[in-house]
């Protein structure tokens, strides 16, 4: 049957990529083996780590880079939205709770190029403020997740710019050497 509405190459490149992304943040050694909180937040941090690292390789591209980029975080956003619906916030609040969560996502996105840029120092902290927010990390995990994360902006700049353009992202396996991070203690 021939449709009147075809799809967008790259929005189907976005939703791969976003995909793709989820997939990897949702692997159980971050949780196990590298002590992310598994919550509503480690699971938000864990996928805008993940999109940050894609969006980092994408800036670096020509067109249609950018615009797949755009469309990676449209699609995360509804996703987003829909999530909160899902989990019953309200419809008045779902707006605000989605603003919430760019703002946010910016904030990551400076903080991790800071990182990357700059030290392990610098980087270590980022991961520790915002990935390891809501425990205290030990020093191994976070380490571990340091290495982690310029292993896989080093992987994903040898990657075909054709094959992530078409949304086939590749990651390679959580950080497993890292000891759990301890509950921070309420006060």
């Amino acid at each position: 049957m021939f449709s009147l509405f075809r799809r967008n190459p790259l929005q189907n490149a976005a939703e791969l990529a976003y995909r793709r992304i989820v997939e990897q943040a949702r692997r159980p050694g971050f949780f196990s083996a590298s002590g992310v909180p598994d919550t509503l937040d480690g699971r938000f941090e864990l996928i805008c780590l993940h999109a940050f690292l894609f969006l980092h390789r994408l800036k670096r591209e020509v067109p249609p880079a950018a615009q797949l980029g755009q469309r990676l975080f449209d699609t995360m956003f509804a996703d987003f939205d829909r999530s909160l619906r899902e989990m019953g916030t309200g419809d008045l609040s779902v707006g605000r709770e989605v603003k919430r969560m760019a703002q946010a996502f910016f904030g990551r996105i400076d903080a991790y190029e800071r990182g990357l840029s700059g030290g392990d120092a610098v980087l270590k902290l980022a991961l520790a403020r915002n990935l390891f927010g809501t425990v205290t990390a030990e020093e191994t995990a976070l380490d571990a997740m340091v290495r982690y994360v310029r292993r896989e902006s080093a992987q994903l700049r040898q990657q075909a710019i054709a094959e992530l353009l078409a949304g086939q992202i590749a990651f390679g396996q959580p950080p497993s050497t890292a000891s759990r991070p301890q509950e921070a203690s309420a006060s």
